[in-house]
């Protein structure tokens, strides 16, 4: 089992993260709190055992060996989707977690980008006419994506423009973190290379991924989100077992030469990561999608209609003038 989240943070030496309260976290204790995730990465990354050590059980089952025969033909992108009860410090967590399955796989991937993209703008869309409705459905489920877990192949050098293109285009509707899936294939000194790398082309081409210190209002919260900045991308390596030894039960990857403990936060971010996504950082990403992200969606989508609030709101100013002046007209 992963620890809880105090020890992480004790633990944590130079690059302690201090857990902070979340006042969205003890209002959502009883209901259950709605949390919606995507796994976007090409096959053979990790997103099936990421999601299975995220949520410290089988969620996924491994998948049949492909048929040799058609090896080769890439299967279109679809969407899978499994739901998940879990309780994160006495928080009962609703999540939905999409995965992009075949994302990537193909020689043209133009239209998994579109794919992608719609299926984004539908959620934001269904709340769209939630709200707009005169009699509101009290047990509409949110199905806003609260972050993309975005998994970079670890080649070693840098962005692909297959990662450039869709951190460009998604990062405006939905919170997008970089992970570098199988970190275990790079050494020390190349996976610190690599991180340097993409973080140079995230701010080349001035990349949409989330900014940790998006609110400035918290000083105590800034300095904390400014440390985390530094672990982007996440190196992430995960597994399906579990072994005994003279501390306890943990979860290892094994490999000839010996097992790389994926808690242990030396030898990847995995611990940091979960840290982040079901208890410290949760309601900041909700929080941002709410705010930020839907409702710059929202004033666009409403601007292009030719119902932007402002005018909607003249039009029934002058409307009511108008009504009240032909009733004092009448009654005179």
């Amino acid at each position: 089992m992963a620890p809880s989240a105090p020890s992480i943070a004790s633990n944590m030496s130079s690059r302690a993260i201090t857990p902070r309260p979340s006042s969205y976290r003890y209002k959502s204790e009883k209901r259950g709190m709605t949390y919606n995730i995507m796994l976007v990465g090409q096959s053979g990354l990790g997103r099936r055992t990421f999601l299975n050590t995220l949520c410290e059980r089988e969620v996924i089952p491994p998948t049949e060996a492909p048929n040799p025969d058609t090896a080769n033909v890439a299967d279109p992108m679809k969407f899978d989707t499994y739901e998940v009860n879990l309780e994160e410090e006495g928080t009962r967590i609703n999540l939905k977690v999409i995965d992009a399955a075949g994302f990537g796989d193909g020689l043209d991937n133009t239209s998994c980008f579109k794919q992608l993209q719609d299926y984004i703008e539908a959620q934001f869309d269904e709340v769209l006419v939630e709200e707009s409705r005169i009699k509101r459905n009290r047990r509409y489920r949110d199905h806003r994506l609260h972050v993309l877990i975005y998994f970079i192949p670890p080649t070693g050098h840098s962005l692909r423009e297959l990662d450039v293109e869709l951190i460009r285009r998604l990062g405006e509707y939905v919170n997008i973190i970089p992970v570098i899936g199988r970190a275990d294939s790079l050494t020390v000194d190349e996976l610190a290379t690599f991180k340097q790398n993409v973080m140079r082309d995230i701010d080349f081409y001035k990349l949409p991924v989330y900014n940790f210190c998006w609110d400035e209002s918290d000083s105590d919260a800034l300095k904390e989100n400014r440390e985390i900045m530094d672990f982007i991308p996440f190196s992430v390596v995960t597994c399906d077992e579990v072994i005994d030894n003279e501390y306890g039960s943990v979860r290892v990857r094994r490999y000839p030469w010996g097992t790389i403990e994926i808690d242990d936060e030396s030898q990847c971010d995995f611990v940091l990561l979960r840290y982040i996504l079901l208890n410290s950082h949760i309601a900041d990403l909700i929080n941002y999608t709410e705010d930020v992200l839907y409702e710059n969606y929202r004033t666009k989508k409403l601007e292009v209609g030719g119902f932007a609030e402002g005018e909607d709101e003249e039009e029934d100013e002058e409307a009511g003038n108008e009504s009240h002046a032909a009733s004092t007209k009448k009654q005179e």
